[in-house]
């Protein structure tokens, strides 16, 4: 059985106002590299506080131990308020890594964790769901007891559902004490199109070309990720083609993509491109 891999957050919710204050902290000079004491004046938070949302902005891909990641500096410099739907699907899909970052996906999803195992392995198969239906699949994968695993899941959902944070990105939303997962809304191709560079680049390396079966039939979570099938993900695809990010070659089978990017930044660059 795994760990649940939850307790980063310290019982406290994804807030982005509050993670706003660090990422502000953290494109600063000297960055997070400060002491407790000094990081509570800088953020405005509490001393229990500032870990738990130092920890969200680190598993959302913002920010390294100390500063901005890369992607973070693009993210800070394109939409500091943290209020655009391409800034919460970025954070969605570095969430759904657990701690692991991007790296390849274990067969078994429950091994980097709840977050992982919710977006990779529960959601693709339950569109309408309860808390205690979530709760009741886990429980032969993950160590923890019933209780810590609903207090977890709880925060988890309330990460996508709750305004200060991720429901945006439309991937849950709740009616009638159940949480449903169906059309989310997708955001400006460029965004998709970095997912698909990281994926490319951790899962085909130097790669230009790939079956586009490759993408779909092995466990690369694109269409998890995204909340989609794979019909929805060829229009995607088709999408990306008419922004020239890739090429695709159907004429006989097997089809092929041809990757049409320099980098994964250049991408996430232009997410300002298209609104």
């Amino acid at each position: 059985m795994s760990k649940l891999q939850l307790g980063f957050h310290g019982t406290f919710a994804l807030k982005k106002e509050d993670i706003i204050k660090i990422l502000s902290a953290a494109s600063e000079e000297i960055g997070l590299n400060d002491s407790l004491e000094n990081l509570m004046t800088r953020t405005g938070l509490g001393n229990k506080k500032v870990g738990p949302m130092k920890s969200w902005a680190i598993r959302a891909g913002l920010i390294n131990d100390v500063n901005l990641t890369s992607e973070g500096q693009i993210v800070w410099k394109h939409d500091s308020r943290l209020e655009k739907l391409e800034t919460d699907w970025f954070m969605h899909f570095y969430l759904s890594f657990g701690s692991y970052g991007i790296k390849p996906l274990p067969e078994n999803h429950a091994e980097w964790g709840g977050w992982t195992y919710f977006i990779y392995s529960f959601l693709p198969k339950y569109k309408i769901f309860t808390l205690e239906e979530l709760v009741e699949s886990s429980l032969p994968f993950f160590e923890e007891e019933r209780g810590n695993l609903l207090k977890n899941f709880r925060l988890l959902l309330r990460a996508y559902v709750e305004k200060k944070a991720l429901c945006e990105c439309g991937l849950i939303y709740e009616k009638e004490q159940k949480y449903w997962s169906k059309n989310p809304q997708l955001p400006n191709p460029y965004i998709i199109a970095f997912f698909l560079a990281k994926i490319w680049e951790r899962d085909f390396n130097q790669l230009t070309s790939i079956f586009a079966s490759d993408l779909t039939n092995k466990n690369t979570g694109i269409l998890e990720v995204l909340a989609v099938d794979t019909e929805k993900f060829q229009e995607i695809l088709n999408l990306l083609e008419g922004h020239g990010v890739i090429e695709q070659r159907r004429t006989v089978p097997p089809y092929q993509i041809v990757s049409r990017w320099n980098n994964s930044l250049e991408l996430l660059e232009k997410i300002t491109i298209l609104k």
